[in-house]
């Protein structure tokens, strides 16, 4: 009989941490496995499917046009409102969703946490993937809005992924501080919807930032999503809104302070996570 083959496996201290993002490279499969399983997940045993994905930012557009259309007779700059309103439907609910997502992934993946090693950060950076694919599905009621009022973008649609870049970047850097949070402080599982909501309202998802007086318009570009939003329109409408330069770089500022500090708090934080959770 052949000699079976002998392995030697050398745990060295401290060897991962110096290893970590490359790590993040090494365990790819395991973020592909995750993203998959979020995703069926999130369809799994409900009846009609990924149609959820069309139905929700759908509602939401028709609501917000009888409000702030047919009532209250807001400006859309030139472009037929439930576009209008959709194209900022789009990134609001694949931020939302993504945010919120990755918010609670590692207390949904807390068995997984306190059984084997891999770099946490794959958990919360998977779960944003199924708000990718939800917004590609909304996409299709986009283009469908568009055929029907006749209404065509210009060579502005090719830098839409771009804002959708840093969408994603948004709820990411966002998702990770509260998701670590989320891990000790499990309050904050009440306070993420919360945020979701009132982001809803201080976001020009219904109304054109124009409309915004100026002496609150500092305060008002400190939220990310309205540099996001109003490129999302931008890119839309073929540049007949407006896209204010001053806001885009405010965005992407915030939305880089974001990312740096919900990494190194999550980083900071990741050690205890199989021990609290």
């Amino acid at each position: 009989m052949e000699k079976s083959e002998q392995f030697q496996f050398t745990i060295e201290a401290g060897k991962t941490e110096r290893h970590y993002w490359m790590d993040l490279w090494r365990y790819r499969e395991l973020f592909y496995i995750l993203a998959w399983r979020d995703i069926a997940v999130r369809y799994k045993q409900t009846i009609i499917g990924i149609l959820w994905a069309v139905i929700r930012p759908l509602l939401t557009m028709i609501i917000f046009v009888v409000v702030f259309d047919k009532i209250a007779k807001l400006p859309s700059e030139g472009v037929p409102y439930p576009i209008f309103v959709f194209a900022a439907m789009l990134p609001w609910t694949f931020f939302s969703s993504a945010f919120a997502d990755a918010s609670n992934s590692l207390i949904g993946n807390a068995n997984l946490i306190s059984k084997v090693y891999f770099p946490r950060l794959i958990i919360p950076a998977a779960s944003v993937i199924v708000a990718v694919v939800d917004f590609m599905i909304s996409f299709v009621i986009l283009i469908a809005l568009m055929v029907w009022y006749h209404y065509w973008p210009d060579w502005q649609l090719l830098t839409l992924p771009l804002f959708l870049l840093l969408g994603f970047f948004t709820a990411l850097g966002a998702g990770l501080f509260v998701a670590s949070l989320n891990v000790k402080y499990r309050d904050f599982r009440f306070v993420i919807p919360f945020i979701v909501q009132l982001g809803l309202y201080i976001s020009p998802v219904g109304f054109s930032s124009t409309i915004v007086p100026e002496q609150y318009r500092v305060f008002y570009y400190l939220n990310p999503m309205v540099g996001v939003i109003d490129g999302f329109r931008w890119a839309i409408s073929g540049g007949k809104t407006a896209l204010n330069t001053t806001e885009l770089g405010i965005a992407i500022s915030i939305i880089t302070l974001l990312c740096l500090v919900g990494v190194i708090h999550f980083r900071k934080t990741e050690k205890t996570f199989a021990d609290v959770i």
